[in-house]
């Protein structure tokens, strides 16, 4: 692909190209008690899927929907009907929160023929195009082979090296609430505040009314400048579990910067950990 976006009149278009697969990527934060899974039966994108990142993650692990290994990514893909040669369109039902982590996923999968639809399915339905129930049956198996980019994804360790050195940009995708500590974190056990030295851009700024390619590439650069970011430096992008902060990899990516890892573990590892440095209040003036 050579956009990150396709718009709902280019998916209406190819929706019956055998090329293309669909998959509804939708997450809800657990404090919503909402089933993504029965929502998806309930409505979708004609001949959609359904993408859970948290059955398509590592589940030994108690943090929530890390990566899963290369293994498991390759096996779960095929699938749903995917190999190597195919164009992955990923949506959400909220027009931007959770889909972005699906294109970073297949990505660092090693998989660039992946697009996230720009405004969802909010969008989709809105230009008037329809929706099915139920899922697909008797999907064929494919075969799936998956490359991965560990430049793409930091550890905790990774990032910790990086607050010392001081050789990285690194983002922190939460409401700024919860980035000054003013906030309690929605998860529990976690403490308030920020990475030492990041800087704060909460993911909202980067797209308006859920769509993404409503801000240009000048109202899109000055995001980051405005933040003293400069995208030719190492970027770490951070969130609350990982999701969110997908939404600035994905906004670097339209601006020609394609290497923005992400903290996986972000504030759900370290937050809860005792031995991170944990800092509170605005940190580093914005446009200073």
């Amino acid at each position: 692909m050579t956009d990150a976006f396709v718009t709902a009149k280019w998916l209406a278009n190819n929706l019956n190209n055998s090329n293309v697969i669909v998959l509804d990527c939708t997450y809800h934060m657990p404090s919503l008690k909402r089933d993504a899974k029965a929502e998806f039966l309930d409505s979708h994108i004609p001949g959609a899927q359904h993408f859970d990142i948290d059955t398509i993650c590592d589940l030994n692990n108690s943090l929530p929907h890390m990566i899963p290994s290369v293994k498991i990514f390759s096996k779960e893909v095929s699938k749903l009907s995917i190999n190597n040669d195919k164009i992955v369109v990923v949506y959400d039902t909220y027009g931007m929160y959770s889909a972005a982590r699906a294109w970073w996923m297949f990505r660092l999968f090693g998989h660039d023929k992946v697009a996230v639809l720009d405004g969802g399915l909010p969008k989709w339905q809105a230009e008037g195009y329809l929706v099915e129930t139920g899922s697909i049956k008797n999907r064929s198996l494919a075969n799936f082979n998956a490359i991965f980019r560990c430049g793409l994804v930091k550890s905790c360790d990774e990032v910790l090296a990086a607050v010392n050195a001081g050789d990285a940009n690194i983002i922190d995708a939460r409401p700024f609430a919860r980035f000054t500590g003013e906030e309690i974190e929605p998860r529990q056990g976690m403490r308030s505040g920020h990475i030492p030295s990041s800087i704060s851009i909460p993911s909202s700024e980067f797209f308006d009314k859920k769509t993404m390619l409503s801000i240009d590439a000048n109202k899109l650069a000055m995001i980051f400048d405005n933040a003293c970011i400069d995208l030719s430096k190492p970027i770490i992008a951070s969130c609350g579990s990982g999701v969110t902060a997908c939404n600035v990899a994905i906004s670097a990516f339209r601006l020609g910067y394609p290497d923005v890892a992400i903290y996986d573990g972000s504030w759900s590892e370290w937050g809860s950990r005792q031995d991170t440095p944990v800092e509170t209040g605005p940190g580093k003036i914005r446009g200073a």
